[in-house]
């Protein structure tokens, strides 16, 4: 089985209607939220969703969706039922238009920059897939991210489906990256000092926090209470911890604070920390900084820094930089 376009395949897509102001795949599958999205065909986005592997494409109007159930599975298009996993991973509910429509009449700078990037939203991810890949963007960049959460799934998630070329896996469980050789499999894998706090993360919420539930209700709980539970894991800070809940546990407000964010508040915000001694993130300044934001921005403050921060991927002045600056500007970790 090959990767399917929509021209090719017609009958096997169905679509949501989704103006591309909404959702800009390629601005939001590429910008560092999810790890596991690629551009087979152009303009056509291949990854894997509730452990089934999808081919997402849009026109001006519309996100058309297929769906690879299995090697020797019945083929159709999606069901109304899985259409409904695409549409809330998008969080399809919420309405961009009125949320740029508010950041931009409290903010000239988010108004100017929004202009050219429309589209961008927030993901609502699996909180297990979330958590892991964020402890592997300790002092990382997407690239690098990517490569090491492809071979983290390789190694230990099931296999799901191979097309043309490429043998899609499902994320791993928590037993699957708790095992007594994890660390050591994940050394050897590249992900170097990433791979204790990945096993170590693992077993901590089996043996200590009573396994996946105790993750889930996360998204229940007040946004400093989930944040606080999160830094008690092993690898997890307080960027990773706000990614965590910005992107998996339904806390918009949330305001992950990286090398890039603190360099957008300090070029384009004239914002600087309340102690002069601090010359970059930490978990006082980023505390500090998020509530800056918030109080900018609103109770969405997360979504609306993910479009700055978008937009600061792209600048044509990124290309110009020192290669070592920019290796440095461009992590997703101080």
């Amino acid at each position: 089985m090959g990767h399917r376009t929509l021209s090719s395949f017609p009958a096997l897509w169905a679509s949501i209607p989704c103006p591309r102001s909404e959702l800009r795949l390629d601005l939001v599958l590429a910008s560092g939220q999810s790890f596991r999205w690629r551009e087979q065909d152009p303009a056509h986005w291949t990854g894997v969703l509730a452990n089934r592997v999808w081919t997402l494409t849009q026109t001006e109007e519309k996100l058309y969706c297929t769906v690879y159930r299995d090697d020797n599975g019945w083929v159709g298009r999606p069901t109304p039922e899985e259409l409904k996993t695409v549409h809330q991973y998008f969080q399809l509910d919420v309405s961009l238009a009125q949320l740029y429509h508010h950041w931009s009449s409290a903010d000239p700078h988010f108004q100017e920059v929004s202009q050219k990037f429309q589209g961008v939203r927030l993901l609502q991810q699996d909180p297990i897939e979330c958590l892991f890949s964020f402890i592997c963007s300790s002092n990382n960049n997407i690239a690098r991210i990517t490569g090491m959460v492809e071979r983290l799934c390789q190694a230990f998630g099931p296999r799901l489906i191979q097309l043309d070329d490429v043998t899609y896996h499902g994320f791993p469980s928590l037993q699957a990256l708790a095992g007594p050789e994890v660390e050591a499999q994940l050394r050897k894998l590249g992900l170097g000092y990433r791979a204790r706090y990945v096993s170590a993360s693992a077993r901590a919420i089996l043996e200590e926090q009573g396994g996946l539930p105790w993750l889930q209700q996360l998204r229940k709980a007040p946004y400093e209470e989930a944040h606080k539970a999160l830094c008690t894991l092993p690898g997890v800070g307080t960027k990773v911890a706000d990614c965590i809940c910005l992107m998996a546990l339904d806390k918009p407000q949330a305001v992950p604070v990286d090398v890039h964010v603190w360099q957008i508040a300090q070029r384009d915000y004239s914002w600087h920390p309340s102690t002069s001694q601090a010359k970059g993130p930490s978990p006082q300044t980023n505390k500090e900084l998020g509530n800056f934001f918030r109080s900018l921005w609103g109770p969405y403050a997360g979504w609306a820094q993910a479009v700055l921060f978008s937009a600061d991927l792209r600048q044509p002045h990124r290309a110009q930089e020192p290669s070592a600056k920019r290796r440095r500007s461009t992590d997703l970790e101080s």
